[in-house]
């Protein structure tokens, strides 16, 4: 086994459960058995680091964001309901991703107002709270009805918080490879292929039945969710996602 050390722990060392084990741990837990609750949590670092290792570009160390995880890890422990019949890693994840995007975000050097930060944080927790029910990630549309709010609202509050980066950051993942952020930045106004896209794009949406162009506009340009768009032209929801996938499948081959 590959040997890591973080958090002045040797990785390699740390124990591995069986299902069957796993199992028998959270009954205890839940009986209030805190020696089978550290097992339990020792035991589950490694899915920890696992996560920890989609953060890799945060200029963060991992020790502090593998302190963060271990918070979202024990969070998730003591609201883990066995009755449900999910995994517990299924149910983690998410907040273990959760606690570590807070910690990234209550760091970063950007002066946020409390309004976009207080948005921001109900629309990860509506994030989570999808997640969690639908095991999928949720569209901008789908968190905005959940809080309230406009798609445009989450967009901003969430663009607000998210890590800073420099245009002098590397912009792929092998750092030798010399080319920065700034170097793949360009004008849209003069760029020819943008242009030449959104002609084409506008004598595409030409040919785009009236019924499924509207659906079209009132989703991607008004923000729209299925349900609302049902509910102004008086058809199902099913109805409707036909109606988007039949339009986005057109224009797909209009473009091609």
């Amino acid at each position: 086994m590959r040997k890591v050390t973080i958090c002045g722990m040797d990785t390699s060392s740390l124990p591995k459960l069986s299902a069957a084990e796993s199992e028998e741990l959270l009954r205890r837990i839940g009986e209030g058995d805190e020696e089978a609750k550290e097992r339990f949590l020792n035991a589950n670092m490694r899915l920890v680091l696992s996560v920890v290792g989609r953060f890799s570009a945060s200029r963060e160390s991992a020790d502090d964001l593998f302190q963060a995880g271990m918070v979202g890890m024990m969070k998730a422990l003591n609201n883990f309901d066995r009755s449900l019949g999910m995994r517990f890693s299924t149910y983690a994840v998410p907040m273990i991703i959760g606690e570590i995007r807070r910690t990234l975000r209550d760091r970063t050097g950007v002066k946020v107002p409390r309004s976009l930060r207080d948005l921001a944080y109900k629309a990860l927790k509506a994030r989570e709270k999808i997640v969690e029910t639908d095991m999928r990630d949720p569209a901008l549309t789908e968190i905005a009805e959940e809080i309230g709010v406009t798609m445009r609202d989450v967009a901003c509050a969430l663009d607000a918080v998210s890590e800073p980066v420099s245009f002098f950051d590397p912009a792929f993942s092998d750092e030798e490879d010399g080319m920065q952020i700034m170097d793949k930045l360009s004008d849209d106004r003069e760029n020819a292929d943008v242009w030449s896209e959104r002609i084409s794009l506008a004598e595409a949406l030409k040919e785009v039945p009236e019924r499924e162009l509207s659906v079209l506009k009132m989703r991607y340009f008004d923000g729209k969710t299925q349900n609302e768009i049902s509910e102004m032209i008086g058809v199902s929801q099913a109805q409707v996602s036909r109606l988007e996938k039949s339009a986005v499948s057109r224009l797909k081959k209009l473009m091609q």
